[in-house]
């Protein structure tokens, strides 16, 4: 079992959390902004999708994409190098923080079920996408 190469989990993090980053943009500010917007005025909070929150979105997801990498780097000695475990790592991550979390908050009536279904797996494609480009530029050695 080889160490963890803590520059390329840096490197993979950050270029898959910039690729979930943009997809989350797209898929929620873009497709499913008019949910949205109209979620967050239920709320009297402003539009989720502009001002600073798209810097710090991408902030966000490269430090997720890090940790998402570093995962990845840590399961691959028992699952093996490739997309399939890199799909497992998205997954995880995904059902941990999308997925539960979602669910909650459609339970709890903050958002409705269907922007909370929407979401979530909107977000299962984020994770997974990232998961996969980050993992392809983890090496170890």
């Amino acid at each position: 079992m080889g160490k963890i190469n803590y520059g390329r989990v840096i490197l993979g993090g950050i270029a898959g959390g910039l690729i979930a980053g943009f997809l989350d943009w797209f898929l929620n500010g873009v497709l499913m902004g008019e949910l949205w917007t109209d979620a967050m005025k239920s709320l009297n909070r402003p539009n989720a999708f502009s001002g600073a929150f798209l810097p710090l979105l991408f902030l966000v997801y490269c430090v997720g994409g890090i940790l998402l990498v570093w995962v990845y780097a840590a399961i691959r000695p028992r699952f093996g190098a490739g997309v399939r475990t890199a799909v497992y790592t998205g997954l995880v991550i995904w059902a941990l923080g999308d997925l539960l979390p979602n669910i909650m908050s459609a339970v709890q009536g903050m958002f409705t079920p269907r922007l909370m279904f929407y979401t979530t797996l909107a977000g299962m494609v984020e994770l997974v996408a990232g998961a996969i480009v980050g993992a392809a530029l983890y090496k170890e050695d």
